[in-house]
């Protein structure tokens, strides 16, 4: 089965900005990457405000939660 495919409008500027980065990556395979690497970082951002927001106390009660979480589960 075919996949089906689409264009995305953007400025010369920018496709100029992505060609540079992409390389020899393939334009799926670049902008599936940009996607990863843009989850990824907020992942870390939002962990980051979790640990200002937490003390030390609620961190060692959620590590302890998950722990016996996954030991209840284990099949």
């Amino acid at each position: 089965m075919d996949k089906k495919v689409t264009t995305i409008s953007i400025s010369e500027e920018v496709k100029e900005k992505l060609e540079r980065e992409k390389g020899d990556l393939s334009w799926e395979e670049f902008l599936l990457l940009l996607v990863s690497e843009y989850r990824k970082r907020k992942a870390e951002e939002n962990l980051t405000r979790l640990k200002d927001i937490l003390n030390e106390d609620d961190i060692k009660r959620i590590e302890e939660s998950h722990k016996k979480m996954h030991e209840e589960f284990k099949l």
